[in-house]
């Protein structure tokens, strides 16, 4: 029988993104820059899904948001400002 390690490594999707990545992107039709904090996934139905740290906060529905969770596949490298 294999370790947890084993398992996670052949049935989870690798990240993409690292610590310290520039990205950009949109979250609910609004444009954001920010920081990724932690690629990860946390179950099979939302499936892969990068935390953000923003540049400046988005204010959407009444609450502001410094920190949003987004799909992986929703953002990219931010290459030059």
């Amino acid at each position: 029988m294999g370790s947890l390690a084993d398992y996670f490594s052949n049935h989870r999707p690798k990240p993409i993104w690292s610590i310290g990545d520039r990205v950009f992107g949109r979250w609910n039709k609004i444009p954001f820059i920010g920081t990724v904090g932690n690629d990860h996934m946390v179950s099979e139905s939302v499936g892969p899904v990068v935390i953000i740290f923003l540049d400046l906060p988005i204010r959407y529905k009444e609450k502001i948001y410094r920190m949003i969770t987004v799909k992986q596949k929703d953002i990219k490298k931010l290459v030059k400002l």
